[in-house]
């Protein structure tokens, strides 16, 4: 493993790279909210056998280091870093995928983005909403856990697994939920049936929140594969590794 930080738009991404270049397609891994890259750790050596896996923090997560600034919080912001990390990586056209947040900012990326993205890796993730009442009521939710955090700072962080480890400032996390987790718009969630690359679906069986989502991805992109990961739940790639880590290899393996 290498670790980088990349200087732009006022912060300094951490990324990190696993495995060598071998003429594989190379694989960027982006977490889900309130986690950081530390939740591929468990992946990352079956991952990274036959190709280069890059795995990096959000702003206002993990290692990445950015001013308090709402200013500096958007997805259009979250986009341009993915495409940064994979300059600074010298990968023009990767197998891009996440987790939840990371699984949504993948689908942004390949819409500002698409001839970069040569395959979407979609895992426990949501596409948002086309009607304004449901992207309202998931805006408020996530108000809910911003709330949690101003009051209780990272005492507020769930019990799911993939956010254990991370190394957070909870006044990052706020400006991140509400800059980067809250939606404005119908974009990504319309832009699924001109999905042209191979996609990946995959979701553990006890996800309740997000199988409803699992299923819409999958009838929407056209020749999308999925897969429900029995006893997981939000965390499908740490709750049953060893069957994610097969899943994933086997349709990267398909890809080249």
């Amino acid at each position: 493993m290498t670790s980088h930080q990349l200087e732009r738009d006022g912060a300094s991404i951490h990324f990190e790279t696993y495995g060598v270049s071998t003429g594989r397609l190379p694989l960027l891994l982006t977490h889900g909210y309130s986690a950081s890259a530390s939740m591929w750790k468990a992946n990352l050596a079956a991952l990274s056998a036959d190709r280069m896996v890059i795995t990096w923090d959000i702003r206002g997560h993990g290692l990445t280091k950015v001013a308090l600034d709402p200013a500096n919080f958007t997805p259009a912001l979250s986009i341009g870093d993915i495409a940064a990390v994979l300059d600074a990586c010298d990968v023009e056209r990767a197998a891009v995928g996440g987790l939840s947040l990371g699984g949504y900012l993948s689908l942004a990326f390949h819409l500002a983005h698409p001839e970069r993205v040569a395959a979407l890796l979609l895992f426990d993730t949501g596409p948002g909403y086309k009607d304004d009442e449901a992207r309202a009521g998931w805006n408020a939710y996530v108000e809910t856990i911003v709330g949690r955090f101003e009051r209780d700072g990272l005492d507020a962080l769930g019990d799911s697994p993939e956010v254990v480890g991370g190394a957070h400032d909870p006044a990052g996390l706020v400006l991140a939920g509400r800059g980067i987790l809250m939606q404005r718009d119908a974009a990504v969630i319309e832009s699924l049936p001109s999905i042209a690359v191979p996609t990946l679906v995959v979701v553990g069986a006890d996800d309740k929140s997000f199988l409803r989502a699992s299923d819409y991805l999958a009838a929407k992109v056209p020749g999308a594969v999925k897969h429900v990961i029995p006893d997981a739940g939000h965390a499908s790639n740490i709750d049953q590794t060893e069957a994610f880590d097969r899943i994933v290899g086997d349709f990267l393996g398909s890809l080249g």
